[in-house]
């Protein structure tokens, strides 16, 4: 009987994330069970939906998840990083020989609501989101605490999965936090017809919600491997959002990143690991169990990744595009204000008169680095780690007018990457929170967080002279081409809502 439950719901999960027809907000089938059943059985089997919990994460790497079969940039979180840091400049376009991310490159993607890039990141985190609530809705919905220890565990997960889900929908498709603007709309169960768009506030209090709850779900959690959602991969990404909302929620996000630095047992990755020194053996951000990384995914040969996966548009190592001729470097002025004594600066190659010039040839590294060696991908995934938080807990705590925290945050990155950090104690005001981007933008590079912090910090963004288009144009973090459009599959199939998001 106990298979039998799990078979039946497996099969329910299945039909619900991959059968999306025209809306793939649809409701799912119920001939197999019906949600009381389901409920009933995951009670007295955590196994039931553990499974399906499971299937998220793998749905976080997969290609094709937004939609887009044929596309190699279509591979999950790690894709819409690619596409976040192409969006706030960051990392460059410098060589165009494929194609790919280039209409993204030059913002015409991003005011299109027909283009399948709009609609890609729209599916992928409503994908996701649809998962969550079918478990959320197995354990009982959303005002249930189960009894078993094992589904609290699940829910807790599936709570952090959704808000992170609605967390990144808030970033790529609004201009900026507003929190009487109707922005997206809101889906907690399984079975809720079309929605109209809900208010920023409402979305972000329902991340808030979700991430209190998870992180109280997950007291008592310890996880198998690292891609699962821990208490403090919950509270990391509570932070960001506290962060995002700003003014009062500034001190929570505080006492987050604190608690994740004092209490997580993460260290922060010293010179060696974060760029290459001649011993490729370490190094590389390639292994997921590196101590600096909250939040990551061991990718195994089994996992079938290849040509299309972030190593293959990222990594010169890896036999895909970055090797084959679609460049994507640090830009140019970036770059530059990297100093010459910053062991970062080594993340990059430096020969202009080479073809793989500013890209991270000493930053994302297999270990044999053997130019376009890696066929089949078995490096692995990083999502979050704990220098984000120093970071992080830097830029809240200069904003909260707290200096001389914010400057022990940023010195304890910044002593790790120069031989002297103590030129941030003159800093205060303005030029201390600019030192606090510009090293989140150093530190982060390629790893799609700089998208978050232009955001946050409200900055304008100047392209240098190696990128393929609109160099040396001010574009401020609220330009309508820095988001994109709801995708058209949405406007024709959800009657509430149109394009009106920016």
């Amino acid at each position: 009987m106990k298979r039998i439950y799990l078979l039946s719901l497996i099969a329910v999960l299945f039909l619900g994330i991959t059968g999306c027809g025209d809306d793939f907000l649809e409701v799912q089938p119920t001939e197999f069970l019906s949600e009381e059943q389901v409920a009933e059985a995951a009670e007295n089997n955590p196994d039931v939906v553990a499974g399906s919990v499971s299937g998220i994460y793998t749905l976080m790497f997969e290609t094709g998840t937004g939609g887009s079969d044929l596309d190699h940039d279509d591979f999950g979180q790690k894709g819409y990083d690619v596409f976040s840091d192409f969006l706030c400049s960051d990392m460059a376009l410098s060589v165009s020989t494929y194609g790919w991310y280039r209409r993204t490159t030059e913002y015409t993607t991003t005011t299109d609501y027909t283009s399948v890039t709009n609609y890609r990141a729209w599916r992928y985190y409503y994908r996701l989101i649809r998962s969550a609530n079918t478990v959320i809705s197995a354990l009982g919905g959303n005002d249930v605490t189960p009894e078993n220890e094992e589904n609290q565990h699940l829910m807790g997960q599936a709570k952090a999965l959704r808000a992170y889900c609605y967390f990144y929908l808030s970033q790529f498709y609004a201009l900026e936090y507003e929190p009487s603007k109707e922005i997206l709309p809101i889906y907690t169960d399984p079975t809720q017809p079309n929605q109209p768009k809900s208010t920023t506030a409402d979305v972000f209090a329902l991340m808030e919600s979700d991430l209190t709850q998870a992180i109280d779900l997950l007291e008592t959690f310890t996880r198998s491997a690292k891609n699962e959602v821990d208490q403090n991969v919950a509270k990391g990404l509570l932070s960001y959002v506290y962060a995002t909302m700003g003014g009062d929620k500034l001190t929570a996000a505080k006492t987050l990143t604190e608690d994740i630095i004092n209490n997580g047992g993460f260290t922060l990755m010293d010179s060696t690991e974060v760029v290459y020194m001649g011993d490729a053996s370490v190094g590389g951000f390639r292994d997921v169990n590196t101590p600096g990384w909250i939040w990551g995914v061991d990718i195994t040969l089994d996992n079938g990744l290849d040509l299309v996966s972030w190593w293959g548009q990222m990594d010169v190592f890896t036999y895909s595009y970055q090797w084959a001729g679609d460049r994507k470097a640090i830009d140019q002025d970036l770059y530059d204000a990297i100093p010459a004594d910053d062991v970062r600066k080594g993340q990059f190659y430096g020969d202009p008169s080479s073809g793989y010039y500013l890209i991270p040839l000493g930053k994302f590294y297999t270990s044999a680095r053997e130019i376009g060696g890696q066929r089949n991908v078995e490096t692995d995934y990083l999502y979050m780690r704990v220098a984000e938080m120093y970071l992080l807990n830097a830029e809240v705590s200069a904003k909260l007018g707290q200096e001389d925290a914010a400057k022990e945050s940023l010195k304890a990155v910044v002593s790790h990457r120069r031989p002297d950090a103590s030129y941030i104690d003159g800093l205060s005001g303005q030029a201390l929170l600019d030192e606090i981007y510009l090293q989140t933008r150093i530190e982060l590079w390629g790893e799609g967080k700089s998208y978050l912090a232009m955001k946050r910090n409200k900055a304008t963004i100047v392209r240098g002279s190696n990128h393929l288009s609109l160099v040396g144009e001010p574009i401020p973090y609220n330009d309508p081409r820095l988001t994109f459009e709801i995708p058209i599959q949405e406007i024709q199939n959800n009657p509430y809502v149109d394009s009106g998001n920016k």
